[in-house]
């Protein structure tokens, strides 16, 4: 019998193709809706290989749900929605898509940037209302991006793309992270900061830390009272790293001029969301490496990864480092 991959969200025919020709694949019916957590589980029960997204919850329920289940490919860099400790115990490799997304979830997070800054989206909005009726000298007045400090807090691959971008409008950068980046210092001019310095000292604060016990709900009110009044934050990491409900009353305090968010802790948010209802915060659907050719090149790895380990090969991209596959399998 060949191999069974079952994949969490429909993609198109040209790409699965591929895999199709190797093993037996099915896919789940919607790319929009999340597969049932029964769904998921039954199909573990039965599968070599999962194809998974982030918004899968892949606990120890699904990775226990069989026994053949070697690897589960993850289209995403993150891999917080996945049990490591089980996945390893079980010699189940687990592999993500780092890399082939940095410059478009960069591009991303500086438009978002740039959006909120400028308030674009507002003024889009204003136009499509009718509401410009004349000039007039502080319409919409947002707040320059050239000449000034941005702090990028988590200095990846991703976070110094992002500092890249910010050295073309002259800025200021300073970076906190786990580890100090002296390359990365040397290269593009940026400082390393204390993380509640760089709160205190930047015009735009950005988020690209991953989500860790650490960084848990990271962003707090105190954190957010700390932060100019004429602060913009950005969060293009994991909505769980910030609190929301503080960050939703340090704008509405005034504490802080405008947030631009392309994650939240619960995901997708309904239209009611209390951080919808302000005007100075610009939400996105969590689109920071949708581009054509990104989402492309991210499937494409994903498959490669499962052929590898269906193959008995390293995979290219494996989160897991203390991953053994396990020995005779059926």
């Amino acid at each position: 019998m060949k191999p069974y991959i079952y994949i969490t969200r429909k993609l198109p025919d040209a790409l699965v193709k591929p895999l199709q020709e190797k093993y037996t694949v099915n896919m789940w019916k919607h790319d929009d809706i999340p597969v049932p957590k029964d769904v998921l589980r039954e199909e573990a029960k039965k599968a070599d290989a999962l194809f998974t997204v982030l918004a899968d919850s892949i606990d120890k329920s699904v990775l226990t749900a069989g026994e053949n289940l070697k690897v589960v490919a993850n289209l995403a860099v993150g891999f917080d929605n996945i049990d490591l400790t089980t996945a390893s115990e079980k010699g189940i490799a687990i592999c993500n898509t780092p890399d082939v997304l940095t410059d478009t979830t960069a591009d991303l997070t500086f438009a978002l940037l740039m959006a909120t800054a400028r308030r674009i989206v507002e003024a889009a909005e204003y136009v499509k209302a009718g509401k410009w009726q004349s000039w007039s000298p502080f319409l919409l007045a947002g707040h320059d991006l050239h000449h000034k400090t941005l702090g990028i807090v988590g200095m990846g691959k991703i976070g110094e793309t992002v500092a890249k971008r910010g050295t073309g409008f002259d800025m200021n950068i300073l970076y906190y992270n786990r580890t100090r980046k002296p390359e990365a210092e040397k290269q593009l001019g940026v400082s390393y900061t204390a993380f509640d310095e760089l709160v205190e000292k930047s015009d735009f604060i950005i988020c690209l830390t991953p989500l860790t016990p650490e960084t848990k709900n990271l962003f707090t009110r105190e954190v957010f009272q700390k932060m100019k009044p004429s602060a913009i934050f950005i969060n293009a990491s994991r909505g769980a790293v910030v609190d929301e409900q503080a960050l939703y009353e340090a704008l509405k305090a005034g504490e802080i001029a405008g947030a631009g968010l392309d994650v939240f802790q619960k995901e997708p948010i309904t239209a009611d969301h209390p951080l919808l209802q302000l005007p100075n915060v610009v939400a996105l659907p969590h689109i920071g490496s949708s581009s054509t050719e990104t989402r492309t090149a991210m499937i494409k790895l994903c498959m490669e990864n499962i052929c590898s380990i269906l193959d008995g090969k390293e995979p290219k991209t494996l989160v897991n480092k203390d991953w053994r596959p396990l020995v005779n399998r059926s």
